[in-house]
């Protein structure tokens, strides 16, 4: 399989905590890239070539939605993860509505997160197993 499959994309607008959770997944065994914008991810990626799609709901320009509604006119998107700092209701109902998606409020603990991509990935089967560094919280 190629190495592709098994990257994770990362699209945040928050520099600093798009490093932290790039460490974070790299120190935890997975390949990632990542992208400071929805559109700087559609206009140099290939969707279906990551293995997962960890998201910001509120980016500026257009939101993680909106990336994800843009993705399923073309092809199906990777499993989702909508990360957010505004623990909404709404945010949560709109995002359980998006299969193959789990939503996780900011700051979320390390551990969280891993359990997010590995329960995403292990129905694909597209990754192998990562283990690491899951003690750390990111905020």
């Amino acid at each position: 399989m190629p190495e592709s499959k098994c990257t994770i994309a990362i699209v945040e607008d928050d520099a600093s905590f798009r490093r932290a959770l790039e460490r974070f997944l790299r120190a935890s065994g997975f390949n990632v890239h990542t992208f400071a914008s929805a559109e700087e991810f559609l206009g140099s990626a290939a969707p279906e070539s990551y293995a997962c799609l960890i998201l910001n709901i509120h980016l500026p320009g257009m939101s993680g939605f909106e990336l994800v509604d843009r993705l399923t006119t073309s092809v199906p998107p990777p499993p989702v993860i909508f990360i957010t700092a505004q623990d909404a209701d709404t945010l949560r109902e709109r995002a359980s509505r998006i299969s193959n998606s789990v939503f996780l409020s900011k700051p979320f603990p390390g551990r969280v997160l891993l359990e997010a991509v590995r329960s995403l990935l292990r129905p694909s089967g597209s990754c192998a197993e990562s283990s690491g560094t899951e003690s750390s919280a990111l905020n």
